[in-house]
């Protein structure tokens, strides 16, 4: 038995527990997630009710890559949190923050995925904001699809990995952003993933398509999908 291993489990949820039960200053918090360790980030990342100024929503946003998954989750759900609030979200309104976003679109974690999408489509009237973020989206999204489009899906053989996985996000979130993108750009996106080999892109292509654009090549593209082979891909 490694007697070590579970003392330091047991110290680690003592540690925890002592964050939860203390009485803990706002700046305090703060200073948790700037400085702490990973017990200290979750828990304060948790515990954090609201933030005052940009330099708040800096902190959090950069624990949101770059560091455990305990971590970036909580941080990912609070940043849903505070973005969903109009008095809020004025301060995760920069380009650094944007960067950070488009990496966190394609977390392995399918949470801080859906976290964070949610989070960003709070910003899509923003002209700034979403004119960077699509025209990176999109050109993370073609060279996705320049490397996936030659895969050999062959059924019971192919594990899926974490390109498809990654693409298949950017397509949820271009599903989200897609009345910002410009049209030519998303029609070539959409009429190259249609083609993929794998049902969970051309599912998430699907639903985009069921948006029903006023162009006959997409019409097209989204009746032939209707047909598809699988089911959650027909189902739009």
């Amino acid at each position: 038995m490694n007697t070590s291993y579970y003392a330091t489990l047991d110290e680690n949820f003592n540690k925890a527990v002592e964050l939860i039960e203390k009485d803990l200053s706002h700046s305090e918090l703060i200073s948790m997630l700037e400085n702490g360790n990973l017990t200290e980030k979750q828990i304060a990342a948790l515990r954090l009710d609201f933030i005052t100024s940009e330099k708040d929503a800096t902190i959090l946003i950069n624990n949101l890559t770059g560091q455990d998954g305990k971590i970036r989750e909580a941080v990912s759900l609070k940043i849903n949190e505070f973005m969903s609030d109009n008095n809020l979200l004025q301060y995760f309104n920069n380009t650094q923050s944007y960067d950070i976003f488009l990496d966190a679109i394609v977390d392995i974690n399918a949470n801080i995925c859906r976290n964070i999408i949610s989070a960003v489509s709070n910003l899509k009237n923003n002209s700034e904001f979403s004119t960077y973020f699509t025209r990176k989206l999109t050109e993370k999204t073609f060279a996705l699809l320049d490397i996936i489009k030659d895969f050999d899906f062959q059924e019971g053989k192919y594990k899926i990995n974490k390109e498809v996985f990654k693409l298949y996000w950017c397509l949820e979130t271009i599903y989200n952003f897609a009345e910002n993108i410009d049209f030519e750009v998303l029609k070539k996106i959409l009429l190259t993933a249609k083609n993929i080999n794998e049902y969970t892109i051309r599912e998430k292509t699907a639903k985009i398509l069921a948006k029903n654009f006023d162009d006959i090549e997409l019409q097209n593209a989204r009746q032939e999908l209707k047909h598809d082979k699988n089911y959650y891909v027909r189902r739009f």
